[in-house]
This record gives C-alpha cells, structure tokens and sequence, in this order.
C-alpha cells in the first residue's frame, strides 16, 4: 500500500479518521503537525509566532518528504494548509492516495472546542460569527488544492465509521485498477 494522505481544512477531522483509518489497515498513523511539533520541539502556534509562517511551511514539507522517504505504508494526517503551499499537493498525489475530507465552514465551527479554536494560531481572538466568515473565505481559496485530491468525501452527514468505510472502499477500487 502506498502512503494515503488526508487534506482537508483544519478541524475538518483528518487527526482523527486518521488514526481509525490506520488502525483498520494495519499501518502506521503520522500527523505532519505533530511530526513538526516533536522536530521543533515547539507547538505549531509556537513555530508561526517565533519563526513565521514560511519556516513553518519549509519545515512541514520536510517532514512530509521523510514520511514519504521512509517508503512504508501509513496514513498520513496533514496540516490543513500543507496541500496549498508550493507543489505539495502533487508531490503528495504522485506519491500515494489523497482524500479530501470535505466539510462547510459552520460544520468545522461546530466541531471545534475552545481548545481547538485556541491552538490554531490562524484562529485565535475571533468571535463566532467572525469565525465562521473567515474559514469560509479561507476555505473558498484552498479549495483548489484540495480538490485536487484522487478521492472527495463529502463529511458533513456522515458518521465517522461510514467515512472509514467510504475510503476503504476506495483504496481497494485503486487496488483492482
């Protein structure tokens, strides 16, 4: 099995179908910002504030070509703008499967904790309502790159068995080609 990578917009989900998904298929389980976090030795929120979005971004794709250097099976969560920056979504589809976890803006609002708003530095000191009106634009300009992704599932009215169940049913149509 070649790496399998999540894209979607942050909060969407992909940490944790993720690691269901690995689970499932027996492999390893790697989220890009964790594997920034353990490098760093610092939050993502710490790298963007200390070293800028850009040193973040340089440091994310090394880590994303290590993952994919290790040449083994895994299913690898990525950070939410990770597809956008550089060439990252084609590296990442030509080197396995992508799947794009889709949801709406209101429906990611709804999903994340206080916690969650506050350790995604894009996020942080907005309202509500101001929340919902910046993912939205924010989405609506990285919908490109995630669309680029071999599979879109469409998250909003699904239980997180039956997104499991969807990709599954996917990599083993890819198998059969």
């Amino acid at each position: 099995m070649e790496p399998l990578f999540l894209v979607g917009y942050m909060g969407c989900g992909k940490s944790t179908l993720g690691r269901k998904l690995a689970r499932r298929l027996g492999v390893p389980f790697a989220d890009t910002d964790a594997l920034v976090e353990r490098r760093e030795g610092a939050s993502v929120a710490d790298v963007f504030r200390y070293e800028g979005e850009a040193c973040f971004r340089r440091i994310e794709r090394e880590v994303l070509e290590e993952t994919v250097g290790a040449g083994e099976a895994a299913v690898v969560s990525t950070g939410g703008g990770l597809p956008v920056w550089g060439d990252n979504m084609a590296y990442m589809n030509r080197a396995g499967r992508t799947v794009y976890l889709r949801r709406t803006a209101e429906q990611i609002a709804r999903r994340l904790s206080p916690y969650g708003r506050q350790k995604r530095p894009r996020l942080r000191g907005l309202g509500d309502g101001e929340l919902v009106d910046f993912m939205t634009r924010d989405m609506a300009s990285r919908e490109p790159f995630y669309a680029q992704a071999a599979l879109t599932v469409e998250c909003g009215a699904c239980t997180d068995d039956e997104i499991v169940e969807r990709i599954l049913t996917f990599l083993r149509e890819c198998e059969v080609r």
